[in-house]
């Protein structure tokens, strides 16, 4: 059926969202015709919100065309998909791990079939290439892929005769009704990141998938039901500011993931975390990649314009922000000037397209904002994105590859995420100074650098106090048998990402410690602490 049609009769089934159009140019011209509304999914049906709210547009970046309209849910809407989850909790936990890995094997299988697809109506509505989102829905892939190692990965621990005869066990165990906040950014990866670790492990869940970017997650989520996924395990709901704070509130919600933005991400960890709640949450991002002289400068200008205009700038593991030093560093500066004026901007179902529209026009007026700003201050612009036109799209989110040199951290265009097609450059003496500038900032997410001095290399690794570091890599997200672990004012909680962090998050301990003696004699017992 066709994303007109998403709209779907209150309580009607999952399987007809299953068969959504694949193609970025239906759902566009179906949306002209009529925008629906997307629908919730409460206790494995697409329920039509009673919301009598507008709901959030979700539009083309590249044309404004609406594709679809995201309701807000209503207290009793959200109310019933935590509901639903909580009562799906006591089957799905005592389902045995192996059947729940074999959900997720074949998950990962649906995703591989219906890439293209996932892919098209990802660069709907989001706006990114068709290729990158391929690559957006990969990254989540990989985490399906690890989530069927859950059989291992999920093992308790134990030591026998401990005392005698007492023997002591310790098991994972779900929590119970989990939840998931995404932000607009990987419409794909990060649900990919959350829910699935979620269920995999004994829990059900309750997911909120940015009011912008719905229909992805939507898709994701018919294919777990076509895995096998239970009625009541996924629960997605939509809304903004009110549907976070029922996730923060609703007791029966045990832990909450997520990765947004510093004042939605603080505000969640704060009120979650009063209300008895496990947190993890990935904030901003403010990442530098260092050029030493000895570095290969072709191919450093390659990694650093990739990382820098890939996705428009809308990842949080982009390079915005590259340190020059010394003098033979700044050679690279005309390569990435030629590199970047080369890149092709346009809609991201274009073939030819490097660089895609941003998501918003929000977007756009910020980045417009903080790019005037650094100029005003005194940083040089040899490459300016503002004001970009694509012929064919007049009302596009358009902001063109800009560079920006001279910048100092004092600008404002510095101690801000601009999160757009912008690559800043400083420059520097020496390695020590490059550590502390970036050990100064406060954002811990990602690092990179260039050089082709081992020694160089080790000593940034251990003084740069960054979580994930990329050596002669420009984007070092690591792969999902690792966990994601950016640090310092990039997370908030004790838990990473994927990996062994998302089994330690979505997990209790329960241990169990027994005496079985061999015979019934007569009952000995001590006031004391026993002392072995």
């Amino acid at each position: 059926m066709r994303l007109m049609q998403l709209r779907a009769p209150r309580r009607a089934p999952l399987d007809g969202f299953r068969s959504l159009s694949s193609a970025a140019a239906g759902v566009a011209a179906a949306a002209a015709a009529a925008a629906p509304r997307v629908p919730l999914l409460i206790n494995g049906r697409l329920v039509d919100s009673e919301s009598t709210d507008p709901g959030v547009p979700v539009r083309c970046p590249a044309t404004q065309k609406l594709l679809a309209t995201t309701p807000i849910a209503t207290a009793a809407e959200m109310k019933a998909a935590v509901d639903a989850a909580k009562a799906a909790f006591p089957k799905w936990a005592a389902t045995s791990v192996s059947n729940r890995a074999r959900v997720m094997f074949k998950l990962q299988a649906l995703i591989r079939e219906h890439e293209d697809e996932l892919a098209a109506l990802l660069s709907a509505e989001h706006g990114k290439t068709i290729e990158d989102a391929k690559g957006d829905i990969f990254r989540g892939l990989e985490v399906v892929e690890h989530a069927c190692s859950i059989t291992s990965l999920q093992m308790g621990e134990t030591v026998p005769g401990v005392a005698g005869s007492t023997d002591v066990h310790s098991y994972r165990l779900p929590l119970g009704v989990c939840a998931g906040i995404a932000p607009f950014n990987f419409p794909a990866m990060i649900p990919l990141w959350m829910f699935p670790m979620g269920v995999v492990t004994g829990n059900t869940y309750v997911l909120k998938p940015s009011e912008r970017v719905p229909l992805t997650a939507m898709r994701l989520a018919a294919l777990a039901q076509e895995a096998g996924l239970p009625d009541g395990v996924l629960n997605i709901i939509h809304g903004t500011h009110d549907a976070v704070n029922f996730i923060c509130d609703d007791p029966a919600i045990k832990a909450i993931s997520f990765v947004g933005g510093d004042a939605a991400g603080a505000h969640i960890y704060s009120r979650a975390s009063n209300n008895g709640k496990r947190v993890q949450a990935n904030l901003g991002a403010q990442n530098h990649a260092v050029v030493l002289e000895d570095a290969d400068m072709a191919a450093a200008a390659g990694a650093l314009v990739a990382a820098a205009f890939g996705a428009a700038g809308q990842r949080c593991m982009a390079i915005s922000r590259v340190v020059l030093v010394g003098k033979k560093s700044q050679e690279v500066l005309p390569r990435l000037l030629e590199l970047a004026e080369g890149l092709a901007l346009g809609p991201g179902d274009a073939a030819s397209t490097d660089v895609p529209p941003l998501n918003s026009n929000q977007a756009k007026e910020r980045v417009e904002r903080l790019v005037n700003a650094g100029v005003s201050q005194g940083a040089s612009i040899p490459l300016n994105g503002l004001g970009a036109k694509v012929e064919g799209y007049p009302d596009g989110n358009w902001v063109g590859p800009t560079i920006l040199t001279d910048v100092t951290p004092e600008m404002e265009c510095y101690k801000n995420e601009i999160f757009g097609p912008v690559l800043q450059v400083l420059s520097v003496d020496t390695l020590d100074e490059a550590i502390s500038l970036i050990n100064a900032n406060p954002y811990g997410n990602g690092t990179a650098l260039f050089t082709r001095s081992g020694a160089a290399a080790r000593k940034y690794t251990h003084e740069v106090d960054i979580g994930q570091i990329g050596i002669n890599l420009p984007i070092p997200v690591p792969l999902p048998m690792f966990s994601f672990t950016g640090s310092r004012g990039s997370i908030l909680g004790d838990h990473n990402f994927y990996g062994k962090g998302a089994v330690t998050f979505y997990t209790q301990w329960k241990t169990v410690t027994s005496n079985w003696k061999p015979t019934q004699g007569e009952k000995e017992f001590s006031l004391s602490m026993p002392t072995m």
